[in-house]
């Protein structure tokens, strides 16, 4: 992406119905309300993508009511451009709009070398969002993350960084990501003791990956704290890409880490038979993904990406239809187990 690319780009004025549309809920006890679907910016913002695609994206984002951008350190690639790129864009068209954004960005995993560019140390948070406020050419962000548990790192010591940068006036909130319900329940004690405004845990959940059915939600709920979920498609399983098998370049294709080709084939019968109960729900198996998602009390918002504004679209009409019947939700459990 080239950031001085104004080629084909024309003055952008936000749509005064912005907000018309658009599901906000309530995040845990706080005073927060996230769009029941956020804008996740992990892939498709790097210097490697179209500047004039990721405006399209972020604009027609906004217009349609989405106001939660969600950052990494780490997001480009390289490292660092998806906030870079999104800086740019925010100060060219966004400027006028910044207190109706919700900007959230995380440290935890890998980012530059050496011992003090990983993890969870108050070196490494207090560090990497400083540089992350440079990039993004931001005062504060809405909400910073820590992103992963460090094994190694007390858990006070991380959480005391969240708390400073919140008393440094570099983050309104707080929130986790990847935690465990023992850590989950560790890192809210700490941080009520610290009177800081721990809102959010940032977790992976979908029809295929429900792990957090098993004691984070309720966790969650215990303490006020609300969720935001990752994933909601499994990289593309949920969704009528692989319906007939494995695509050419697709994810799957490439046997990418994060999801292979065995783990689609295994998947198959299962994504064929909920799309069948999309259909009959009037829904795209996307759509059907990201409302059976929402159907969580505790779930504030869903976190898609997007590579064009026209898919994004496609995936804000899951809120078209939230409603499961009993049955329903009885028949998606007996395929997905």
């Amino acid at each position: 992406m080239q950031i001085n690319d104004k080629s084909g780009v024309l003055e952008y004025k936000a749509s005064e119905q912005r907000y018309d549309s658009m599901k906000y809920n309530r995040t845990g006890k706080s005073g927060v309300l996230l769009p029941a679907i956020s804008l996740g910016l992990w892939h498709n913002f790097g210097f490697i993508d179209s500047i004039q695609n990721g405006r399209e994206i972020l604009r027609c984002a906004f217009d349609l009511g989405i106001t939660h951008f969600d950052l990494a350190n780490n997001y480009g690639p390289p490292y660092g451009s998806a906030e870079e790129n999104f800086g740019t864009i925010l100060k060219q068209d966004f400027k006028n709009y910044r207190d109706e954004l919700f900007i959230a960005t995380k440290a935890g995993y890998d980012m530059w070398p050496g011992p003090y560019g990983n993890l969870g140390s108050r070196k490494y948070l207090i560090s990497s969002l400083d540089q992350s406020l440079k990039r993004m050419n931001l005062d504060y962000v809405d909400i910073f993350y820590h992103h992963r548990p460090d094994p190694n790192t007390p858990l006070e010591e991380t959480m005391g960084a969240l708390a400073d940068i919140v008393r440094q006036g570099k983050a309104l909130y707080v929130g986790i990501s990847n935690y465990e319900p023992a850590e989950t329940q560790k890192a809210a004690t700490i941080l009520k003791y610290l009177n800081v405004p721990f809102i959010l845990h940032q977790a992976r959940y979908s029809m295929f990956d429900r792990w957090i059915e098993n004691g984070l939600l309720d966790t969650l709920e215990d303490n006020g704290v609300g969720c935001i979920a990752f994933s909601p498609l499994a990289q593309g399983m949920l969704t009528d890409k692989y319906l007939g098998g494995i695509p050419e370049g697709s994810r799957a294709a490439k046997n990418m880490s994060y999801l292979n080709s065995d783990t689609v084939n295994s998947n198959i019968e299962k994504i064929q038979k909920l799309n069948g109960i999309a259909q009959e729900r009037g829904q795209k198996l996307s759509q059907m993904a990201v409302a059976w998602i929402l159907r969580q009390p505790q779930v504030a918002s869903v976190l898609l990406g997007a590579s064009s504004a026209n898919q994004l679209k496609e995936n804000l009409k899951a809120l078209d239809n939230l409603e499961f019947s009993s049955e329903e939700l009885k028949m998606i459990d007996g395929i997905v187990g």
